[in-house]
């Protein structure tokens, strides 16, 4: 495995929309386990829960070999400050904080059951990010929202199957 402190190129995705060019590949793999200890709050990572992990870090250019270790992850015994300061980019204006917690929120909810473990998970998570309350209320809105233009366009483009 690579070292874990060597940096990776972030994929064109990441740069586009968040601004960074590189990350630490320790940095993607304890952000992954901590959106894993998140969502795994409620006891369990459901399929859709993981799947959305997989796609999004493959997405951000996490490197395969961490990917793989996401599905190995004991994620019931993480200890998610541990794992949350050992996340670190190239940008300084980039909020880890806001941005773990909005990518937490979008996992958690990728299985359409939001668990009020999640939710307390997802409190916690927000508590020692020192996010503060507003900013993670509105972060579950942006994400409501966000599910709802979806499925709007889905309608509109008609790619949505009527019950």
């Amino acid at each position: 495995m690579n070292n874990l402190k060597q940096a990776q190129p972030a994929s064109e995705f990441m740069k586009k929309n968040l601004g960074i060019s590189e990350a630490p590949i320790e940095a993607y793999l304890n952000y992954g386990y901590a959106l894993l200890a998140i969502a795994g709050a409620d006891g369990e990572v459901s399929e859709a829960e993981l799947n959305w992990l997989l796609t999004h870090q493959r997405l951000v250019g996490a490197p395969e070999e961490i990917i793989e270790k996401y599905k190995a992850f004991e994620y019931k015994n993480a200890d998610l400050e541990q794992l949350l300061n050992k996340i670190t980019v190239d940008v300084s204006t980039w909020s880890k904080s806001r941005s773990l917690l909005y990518h937490a929120i979008q996992m958690a909810r990728a299985d359409q059951h939001y668990s009020i473990e999640e939710q307390k998970a997802v409190k916690k998570a927000a508590k020692l990010l020192k996010v503060e309350d507003d900013i993670a209320l509105a972060l579950n809105r942006l994400i409501e929202t966000e599910e709802a233009v979806t499925a709007l366009r889905k309608a509109l483009l008609q790619t949505e199957v009527l019950a």
